[in-house]
């Protein structure tokens, strides 16, 4: 079909067509991917700034799209710039691409488009279809890094804490027991405990929750963020 061709309401085909693409991030195992279907008139700095709604990144760092023989990102990297829309750079179904966030420790994303769509016209996009993993904490080190400390948060230290907060449970809800939150040492050692237990949860990355992202896509969350300072 021609991009010429011209719909009823009088915009292109090529204006109304919808991208559908995964992402997913290298040498990080169990896999973490994302699943974003996107205008193609949109531009790569607006995809780069829906990427990091849907993985879950804070814009804190550089980027950089390496896409064929070229690379479009932040202008710091002498990039080439990431205002040119999916539409000019005639995206055929199946290509991938590389999407790189924080270059200093690159966290590498692999991207395919896998499927050129028409618009549903109860939706908004750009929108999240599907998705699985946590976000690795920003600044962890890596992939790497990141497995490592996520191991690190099941160790058997970790069970002994779950054993105490359970026992802690057991005693204040079901036997009753309020006298441990009387004494000045054990309230310091359930603080203690609480601090321990919350470190180990922000080791395993932020929880993608799909709905949660498409709320940040209808608020524009990834227009603020694609222009988001360091």
């Amino acid at each position: 079909m021609s991009d010429i061709t011209e719909s009823e309401s009088g915009a292109s085909i090529a204006e109304e067509e919808i991208l559908q693409f995964r992402i997913w991030l290298k040498d990080v195992s169990p896999m973490i991917w994302r699943r974003v279907q996107v205008p193609v008139n949109m531009t790569l700095r607006e995809l780069h700034g829906v990427f990091l709604v849907a993985m879950g990144w804070e814009n804190i760092h550089l980027f950089q799209f390496g896409l064929r023989a070229s690379r479009f990102g932040s202008w710091e990297l002498s990039a080439k710039s990431p205002d040119v829309t999916l539409d000019e750079l005639q995206l055929r179904k199946g290509i991938r691409f590389r999407y790189e966030y924080d270059l200093n420790i690159p966290w590498e994303h692999e991207v395919r488009l896998e499927a050129r769509l028409s618009p549903d016209p109860r939706r908004n996009y750009p929108y999240c279809t599907a998705g699985s993993g946590n976000c690795p904490p920003e600044d962890c080190g890596g992939p790497f890094a990141f497995m490592s400390q996520t191991d690190s948060a099941f160790d058997y230290e970790a069970y002994e804490d779950l054993a105490e907060a359970a026992e802690m449970v057991n005693e204040l809800v079901f036997q009753g027991n309020f006298e441990i939150v009387k004494d000045k040492q054990q309230v310091e050692e359930i603080k203690a405990l609480v601090d321990r237990l919350n470190g180990r949860v922000s080791m395993l990355g932020i929880p993608f929750e799909r709905k949660s992202v498409n709320g940040r896509f209808r608020q524009g969350d990834h227009l603020m963020l694609m222009h988001q300072q360091l």
